[in-house]
Parts: structure tokens; sequence; C-alpha cells
């Protein structure tokens, strides 16, 4: 089967990698693997030189120039990437794409291929993000797909809800737990001298991104977020960069802002995989609006402060700790994620995300699978 992965973020990236890893292993499978999005942004780290070190075979770059984040800019991104996979996918003729998530540079792919005849396999559909554009997006790419791998028993039944067939949704549990299991973790020493950083008792980590619906309110809610991190006295906040969605720039000046007057403050565009999950390992808590608070802090049996409506509507384990924009809430809610009850409380959680050899199960679907007539999809309605 000749498949082609498309990434266009660092995140995604290091989701996908265990799985890229093991199709490039297996003779069943010939592997194209195409760069776009982020990955070629000077302003998000250029973490294209993060794929290299795994030595995996980019086949091509796809530059769809995002750089800026005004509506303007990213409509112009996604007309790039339909013109350009167009292209790349009538001269290469994949047998299958494969794609995670719900970005907009995911769905230029996924409307290319879609146009070029060429089935869908998708990876994390059927969630929720209330607060964004990519809950729609996401939707869309799943109707646009064939083949689902989803992460729960609840986004399995919504991408069938959507009229897909359930005999191609496959509930497989997330890439990233996955990841984390197979990884080998930094210690706080290994941390301090790879950063040279001398990180106080408490650790934090700090994930937040724009949220895309109501962005009359970013710069309110914004002030707010930075004005509670104000009463983390003692402890190391580490920032991760923002997706480059609208308005991520603002975000970043502030992050810029607040680690110039705050010494204990540092911000990484790209920690890689070793390094972030170390810090989640090592950190007190995470808070912000990061779907990896949900998904991937609670297997650190960690909790997570998760602000606003961006990740409204995700399957929540008891780690995370809803809060709106409100000083005051914010700083209660730090203060539960400190407290030995409620610490107590998540030692022992599992989280309902993982369920093992993820990588191998996407991989025997799909030699299972049998392309002929895929592309012909009948609407399945619920009665």
């Amino acid at each position: 089967m000749k498949i082609a992965i498309i990434t266009g973020t660092r995140a995604e990236f290091f989701l996908l990698k265990n799985l890229i890893l093991a199709l490039k292993k297996d003779k069943f499978f010939e592997l194209n693997f195409y760069v776009t999005g982020s990955h070629l942004s000077k302003t998000f780290g250029n973490t294209i030189k993060d794929i290299k070190k795994f030595k995996i075979k980019i086949n091509k770059i796809v530059d769809i120039a995002v750089h800026k984040d005004s509506t303007k800019n990213i409509s112009n991104s996604i007309s790039i990437g339909i013109n350009k996979f167009s292209k790349i996918f009538h001269e290469t003729k994949p047998d299958l794409i494969l794609i995670l998530g719900d970005r907009y540079e995911i769905l230029s792919c996924a409307i290319s291929a879609n146009i070029n005849r060429i089935p869908i396999a998708h990876i994390h559909g059927g969630e929720r993000t209330e607060g964004l554009i990519d809950e729609g997006i996401r939707h869309a790419i799943t109707k646009l797909s064939h083949i689902h791998f989803v992460t729960t028993k609840e986004y399995y039944k919504r991408v069938i809800q959507l009229g897909e067939n359930s005999k191609n949704v496959h509930n497989v549990g997330a890439l990233g737990v996955e990841l984390i299991h197979s990884t080998k973790l930094m210690n706080k020493s290994q941390l301090e001298k790879k950063f040279n950083v001398k990180f106080k008792k408490s650790i934090v980590l700090i994930t937040y991104h724009p949220e895309t619906l109501e962005t009359k309110k970013n710069d309110k809610n914004l002030k707010c977020f930075f004005s509670s991190l104000k009463s983390l006295k003692k402890t190391t906040l580490i920032f991760t960069m923002p997706n480059a969605d609208i308005g991520f720039k603002k975000i970043v000046n502030e992050i810029e802002k607040f680690v110039r007057k705050n010494e204990n403050s540092h911000f990484f565009k790209s920690l890689g995989q070793v390094k972030y999950y170390s810090i989640c390992n090592l950190s007190d808590f995470m808070i912000g609006n990061s779907s990896s608070g949900i998904i991937e802090m609670p297997s650190f049996k960690k909790p997570t402060i998760n602000l606003g409506k961006r990740q409204q509507g995700r399957l929540k384990p008891l780690s995370v700790l809803d809060c709106d924009h409100n000083l005051s809430e914010i700083i209660s809610k730090i203060k539960i994620a400190r407290s030995k009850k409620f610490l107590k409380k998540i030692k022992n959680i599992k989280n309902p995300y993982y369920f093992g050899e993820t990588s191998k199960k996407i991989l025997n679907k799909l030699k299972k699978t049998n392309l002929n007539n895929i592309l012909i999809k009948k609407f399945n309605d619920q009665v």
C-alpha cells in the first residue's frame, strides 16, 4: 500500500512519530512523507529540523505560507495548500493518505485528496472543541474521510452519528499517550543542564492558544490569565509556543513581555518530545487550554487547569479542572491543583485515551482494509 502521511505542526508530528516509524519498517507499506505548515516557519522554530533528527525521508516540502495570523492569510494558506497538494497527489498517486486532527493545513490536504479520488484515513475524529473554528474543520475532514481512527468510545459513537459506516470506524486510543509510555524521560538535573536553567522547587507548564471563535474577549482573557500567573511565587514557569491560529502573535508578545519581567519564566518555541514529556512529569500542574493537558497530562497523574472554551466538549479525566477567565477562580483552581486532597484523588486515575499499542492497531486495521470501492460513501442514517 502506497501511503502518504502529512504533518503540519510540531505537536502533530510527535503524535504521529511512532506510527510513521512503524510504517517505515513494515514492508507492506510504501511510505511517502510530506511536511507543511508551521514546520517551515522561523516564527515557530523551524521544527522541520526536529523531524530530520529521526532520519525519516521527507518526500515533499509543501510551503503554504503559514506566517501571519489574520483570517485573510489563513484563508490564503488553505488555498495554497489545496493547489499544491492537488498537484502532488496527481503526480504521486498514493493509494491512501493518512492525516491527523483538525487544523486548516490538514483540511486543505483532505480537500485535495478528495478531488483526486484518493481515500483518506483520519485520526482523532469525533472530538469536540466548541471554542474553535477547528470544531467545524474536524467534522468536515471526517466527512471527507473513509477510514477513521478515534481515541475513545464516545468519539467512536459521534463519528457514526455523522453518518460514517461503523465498519470503517476504529477505536484505537491516542497516539500521544502511547508515545508517553515509550519515552525515556529526563530527570530534573538533566533538564537543568540542557536548558542551562536552575529550576525552583515548583514547576508549572503553560500552554495557551487563541480561542478562535469569541475573538472579542481574547485581549481581556489574556490579561486575566497573565495576572493569575503573578500568584505563582517561587515557581519556574515554562511557556510553550501557541499554535498558528488567528491571534497567536498577541499571545507570543505577551509571553515574551512576561518572561522579560519575570526571571523564573522561560519561553520555548519547540521543546521536542522528550523534553516536553519530561517537564510534564516534573511539573506541579499544567495551565492553559491545550488538548495535551486533557489527553496526555493525565498519564502523569498531574492536574491540568483548563481555561475558557477552547477545549469545551472534550472528554475530560478527573485530573482536569475547568475554569473561566476569572482571576479569583483561576487562583482558586491553582490552590486546588496543589492541594494534597486533590492530588490524592487523582493518584490512581486511568487515562481514558490510553488503550496500548495504538500504532500497531492502526497498522493492522490498514492492512485488513479493502480500498476497492471505499471512495463510494453511503450516509448511514441513525434510527
